[in-house]
């Protein structure tokens, strides 16, 4: 494999990963549905919901999630999970593995501040072009109209 494809790459300043915002925790979680099952911890987003309209609370997940980032070690307990097996609808047969599906659980504190790392990491690689411009899968700024005109532009152009 050639890795001189990684000379042509623009080089991009180091940047410093800024504290979390109350607006970055509160947008997250007003997207989360309150019907998901609870982790191992048996909080729902519903419960957590309630949790952050405390100044108090908010604040002090904002300092986990902080700390997270600067010592850079993610806690076990939020590593653990619960998995649980649920059937798929409408099969012939259950004798199969197949036909049935795993859901892995995990601690409701713990997904949210995946999710607004997740959040605040894609919009910095969508932001700085770090993307490849027919990347489309799963990004935010990205849609079905996005793809339909790349595959147009693709057909056009071949």
């Amino acid at each position: 494999m050639d890795l001189n494809i990684l000379n042509e790459i623009e080089h991009k300043p180091s940047q410093q990963w800024s504290s979390f915002s109350r607006t970055e925790f509160k947008s997250v979680i007003s997207k989360c549905s309150n019907s998901s099952a609870p982790g191992p911890d048996k909080l729902s987003w519903h419960h957590l919901k309630i949790i952050i309209k405390n100044d108090d609370c908010l604040t002090n997940i904002i300092n986990i999630a902080d700390s997270y980032i600067n010592l850079g070690y993610w806690l076990n307990y939020f590593k653990n999970s619960s998995t649980i097996v649920i059937s798929k609808p409408n099969k012939m047969s259950y004798v199969q593995p197949k036909a049935f599906r795993p859901i892995i659980l995990l601690n409701i504190l713990g997904k949210l501040i995946e999710k607004v790392i997740t959040e605040r990491l894609q919009f910095t690689v969508v932001h700085n072009n770090f993307i490849y411009p027919s990347q489309l899968g799963s990004l935010k700024f990205k849609s079905t109209s996005d793809a339909s005109i790349a595959l147009t532009y693709i057909v056009q152009s071949g």
